[in-house]
């Protein structure tokens, strides 16, 4: 109980932690399971807090679903999030930008190669990144 004061976890995570603590004990499947049922432990609302939580940091769908698989989350759960959050990706891959790079032009393509790798590691698509450098100009140098 003390583990789930602090923030959401998923079941596996939970888990993993119940299992250090208690050397394996067989009793964890049935206290997880107990957990559920009283809604105490929700994978589905630790979905929910995990995708808010990276979207007001600043990261990408892809990002956010390769860290959400490490916590055990299925994609199924994270597709549902991602639905009922209604998540403009292209508008927050460009408040991203802007607020790494400023409103500076792109002086060369070394610089807008490091844009592009910046919002790539941040998770966001092609197509996002294109629209969040689009009213970028290249100078001329």
């Amino acid at each position: 109980m003390d583990l789930l004061t602090g923030r959401e976890f998923s079941r596996a995570e939970l888990a993993k932690k119940l299992d250090k603590r208690f050397d394996g004990d067989s009793a964890i499947s049935a206290v997880l399971d107990r957990l559920q049922e009283e809604g105490l432990q929700s994978d589905q609302r630790f979905a929910e807090a995990f995708l808010r939580s990276r979207i007001y940091r600043g990261q990408g769908l892809t990002r956010i679903r390769m860290d959400i698989r490490q916590k055990g989350i299925k994609d199924q759960l994270l597709d549902a999030a991602v639905e009922a959050s209604e998540t403009d990706w292209f508008a927050l891959a460009r408040e991203v930008a802007e607020r790494k790079f400023g409103g500076k032009p792109i002086a060369d393509q070394k610089d807008k190669a490091k844009r592009v790798r910046f919002l790539q590691y941040r998770g966001f698509n092609f197509d996002q990144i294109k629209h969040a450098l689009s009213e970028i100009e290249l100078d001329e140098y």
